[in-house]
């Protein structure tokens, strides 16, 4: 079964794609990245071009679910809440036009789950993704490993699910 992890954004949108093999107690990274859009252009072609760029990418990997983080707002900053809205609509609607189950999961628990600690930072984020899936490199951008951690995460509940259904 194949997760891909997604960290929404309006200039960069992370992916990272993750895979629960048979027998397996731990998911395996397949590819992650970054989908940049141009900034200097209005947010209508930004959510078009995100549109496109990610219907390739899900085509190319063939997901069976796809595990976005929830919306957080922040009082201070309410319009970046509501442009992040529409950046996650796009992606949802992604996912349902390729009818690709969807699983919302809270920046604290993406958060704990990969590092122990519900408010990381974004370097232990990355250093922690970077250990679990045995990278050269941490990976870069930020969103990158966000939307790794993201999917990893998806998956380890995913086991969880499965484990205690049989007992």
């Amino acid at each position: 079964m194949r997760i891909i992890g997604i960290d929404p954004g309006l200039r960069l949108t992370g992916y990272g794609c993750v895979e629960l093999k048979p027998g397996r107690a731990e998911p395996t990274l397949i590819e992650a990245g970054v989908i940049r859009l141009t900034a200097s252009e209005p947010v209508s072609n930004r959510l078009v071009e995100l549109l496109t760029d990610l219907g390739s990418i899900l085509d190319q990997l063939g997901p069976d679910c796809m595990a976005v983080e929830k919306l957080y707002a922040h009082y201070a900053h309410p319009t970046t809440a509501i442009k992040m809205g529409h950046a996650r609509g796009v992606i949802l609607l992604a996912a349902r036009q390729r009818n690709i189950e969807i699983d919302e999961l809270g920046a604290t628990e993406i958060k704990k789950s990969i590092t122990g600690n519900g408010h990381a930072s974004k370097r232990q984020m990355q250093i922690a993704v970077q250990a679990q899936c045995r990278l050269r490199e941490m990976p870069h951008p930020p969103d990158v490993a966000d939307a790794i951690a993201i999917g990893l995460c998806a998956a380890r509940r995913l086991i969880g699910r499965r484990s205690a259904a049989l007992t």
